[in-house]
C-alpha cells in the first residue's frame, strides 16, 4: 500500500511511541505482583509516549495544532490542521497487564478527519487510513463485516467506569442490545473497538461520554472500510457530542434504533 508523506510521519510517531510502551508494558507485568503496584509507572509511561508522539509530529509539521489527553491543547498557526492524539488508549488494561491498548493518532483538516493511525504494540497490529484511500491492517485492506441482522452480530461497547455518570442509562441500553444480538464484547479501549469494527471483527459498536482522541482515528478507519459512524441521532457531530454508533449500513441503522428505545416506565 502507498502512503502519503503525512501518513508516514504519523506511522513513524506511533511506532516509536509504541516501542516505548512495549518496553514499559513488560515492566508493568512484573510490577503487578508488587505491593505498591504499577500506577505511577503507567502514568509516566503514558506521558512519555505522548511526548514522543508530539515531538515527532510537531517536528514534521510545526504549524499544526495538537490535541491530546495528557496535555494542554496547542493551537496551530495555520488554522486548518490539528493532530488528535491518545498516546495510550486502554490505560486500565495496560495497568493490569492486559494486551489490549493502543497509540491513536488522527489528523483533522478543516474539521474533517483525513488520516488515521492506530497501533497496538502488544500484538504488532498497525491500522492506517487516509480519506479516499481505504483502511488497512498492516498491509491488508479492511472491510467492515457484511452481516445484515443484529441476531447474527457481535457488538462492542464501552462500560461506564467508576466516577462516570449514567450507569443506570447504560444498563438499560445494554439490556435492549443484549436481547437483539449474538454477543456483546468490551475491550476496554474504544480506539481498538472501532478498529475492530473496521476490520470486521465486531459488527458494530456504541459508547457515550468519549473524548475526541478516543474516536477520531477510529471514525476514519470505519468509514474508509465501508462502514458508518455517527452520533446517536445519526448525525455527524460525534467529536463534539462524545457519543458514537458504528457498523455497516444495516447494523448501524438497527443499532441506533435499539439504543434509543425509551426507558421503560416503572
Amino acid at each position: 500500500m502507498a502512503r502519503s508523506a503525512l501518513l508516514n510521519v504519523m506511522v513513524q510517531a506511533a511506532l516509536k511511541a509504541g516501542k516505548s510502551l512495549g518496553r514499559d508494558f513488560g515492566e508493568v507485568q512484573n510490577l503487578q505482583v508488587s505491593v505498591r503496584g504499577p500506577g505511577d509507572f503507567v502514568s509516566a509511561a503514558d506521558r512519555k509516549a505522548e511526548k514522543i508522539v508530539r515531538e515527532e509530529l510537531m517536528k514534521a509539521r510545526p504549524t499544526y495544532g495538537f490535541l491530546a489527553e495528557e496535555s494542554e491543547e496547542i493551537k496551530g498557526t495555520d488554522g486548518a490542521h490539528r493532530w488528535i492524539v491518545d498516546p495510550l488508549d486502554g490505560t486500565t488494561n495496560f495497568l493490569h497487564g492486559i494486551p489490549a491498548f493502543a497509540v491513536s493518532i488522527a489528523l483533522e483538516r478543516n474539521g474533517e478527519i483525513v488520516a488515521a493511525v492506530v497501533f497496538n504494540p502488544a500484538t504488532d497490529e498497525l491500522y492506517t487510513a487516509e480519506r479516499g484511500g481505504g483502511a488497512f491492517l498492516n498491509d491488508r485492506r479492511l472491510r467492515v463485516a457484511a452481516r445484515r441482522v443484529l441476531s447474527d452480530c457481535v457488538i462492542g461497547c464501552g462500560v461506564p467506569a467508576l466516577g462516570k455518570r449514567n450507569h443506570g442509562k447504560f444498563l438499560v441500553e445494554l439490556r435492549h442490545v443484549m436481547g437483539e444480538v449474538a454477543g456483546i464484547r468490551r475491550l476496554g479501549s474504544p480506539t481498538l473497538d472501532l478498529a475492530y469494527v473496521a476490520a470486521g471483527r465486531f459488527d458494530g459498536f456504541w459508547e457515550a461520554e468519549l473524548a475526541p482522541w478516543d474516536m477520531a482515528a477510529g471514525i476514519l478507519l470505519i468509514r474508509e472500510a465501508g462502514g458508518f459512524a455517527s452520533d446517536w441521532d445519526g448525525g455527524a457531530a460525534i467529536l463534539e457530542g462524545g457519543a458514537i454508533v458504528a457498523g455497516n449500513e444495516h447494523i448501524h441503522k438497527a443499532l441506533v434504533e435499539v439504543i434509543k428505545r425509551p426507558i421503560p416506565a416503572k
